[in-house]
């Protein structure tokens, strides 16, 4: 089986943590532990998140006295996306000796009148109490939203359109290669007025991205992992329940949070609506149940897995 793993942010970063280098490369270890069985059996495309890390490099860049104004979000995402695939080829490569393994840097097509930049909803960067978060959105004119109990940066997330290199990650999963791609949800870039491609200001979803990426390397399973074991309906209120198996119609019946789950169950939504194929949300340490259909909620066209038998 093709298998593409949307892997969160959390899993290199949890909440509250502070994202040093040696913290990381430890959750990275930890995450490849349970990714690499999938990959022993199955051709693996791994995505990754990479918010922490942007709103950290984006904070150095604006304290930075050296620069005379800070990096754009385009290229501190791609610093991050050769800081992750660096640490995640290197332990995929000591997880799977003999196996080929290739990080990639991704740029990821977006539209340049997309409305997601008037509307900023993507967080990014550490958590913090309101008024610090305030007082940093006053001096770098950030837009700050509450995350929970805490608040947090948030910047435009256009909708991916393609992933800019996807002819050649095809050609590298047929040679049998693991491939690291698409951190972050790629490099946000639009093609300007005489065609060529440009960097803007935002940082793509990572989950819409890997549909996007899942659908055009024809995968059969879509994994998005995160850190809670099953999407919930009603999250939040004394009737919430565990949805297991479910369907794109009945998902799209629900709501869920704009900011967290709501791009997660929308980027399984979409996939399985084209492709018929199936999309999961759930765990790290369970993802082999989740592509058994034995864990995490299953998204199928008729909320059943019949391929789980033949793993």
């Amino acid at each position: 089986m093709r298998v593409v793993v949307a892997l969160g942010g959390n899993a290199l970063v949890k909440r509250g943590e502070t994202p040093d280098a040696e913290l990381q490369r430890g959750n990275v270890d930890r995450a490849v532990r349970s990714l690499a069985p999938l990959a022993e059996r199955h051709e693996l495309i791994i995505t990754h998140g990479n918010g922490p890390q942007v709103g950290v490099l984006a904070l150095e860049s604006v304290n930075d006295p050296n620069l005379t104004r800070p990096y754009p979000l385009d290229t501190i995402g791609a610093e991050t996306q050769g800081m992750i695939g660096y640490w995640m080829l290197q332990s995929l490569q000591n997880a799977l000796p003999g196996r080929q393994v290739m990080a990639m840097i991704n740029q990821t097509l977006v539209s340049a009148v997309d409305p997601a930049f008037e509307n900023p909803t993507k967080f990014v960067g550490q958590v913090y109490e309101r008024e610090e978060a305030e007082k940093l959105a006053a001096e770098y004119g950030w837009t700050v939203r509450a995350d929970g109990d805490r608040w947090r940066r948030v910047v435009p997330s256009p909708r991916p359109q393609r992933v800019i290199e996807t002819r050649l990650i095809r050609e590298l999963v047929r040679l049998g290669t693991v491939v690291v791609c698409a951190g972050g949800g790629g490099i946000p870039v639009f093609r300007n007025d005489v065609g060529r491609l440009e960097g803007v200001e935002a940082v793509v979803d990572k989950d819409l991205t890997a549909a996007v990426l899942a659908e055009s390397m024809d995968a059969d399973a879509l994994l998005i992992l995160t850190d809670v074991p099953r999407v919930m309906r009603g999250f939040g209120t004394p009737d919430a329940q565990e949805i297991t198996h479910t369907t794109p119609y009945e998902l799209r019946g629900e709501d869920f949070p704009a900011g967290s789950m709501g791009p997660k169950v929308e980027a399984a939504v979409s996939f399985v609506e084209r492709t018929g194929d199936m999309a999961a949300i759930g765990t790290l340490d369970q993802c082999e149940r989740i592509l058994e259909g034995t864990a995490g909620t299953i998204v199928t066209p008729n909320a059943t897995w019949p391929l789980a038998s033949t793993l």
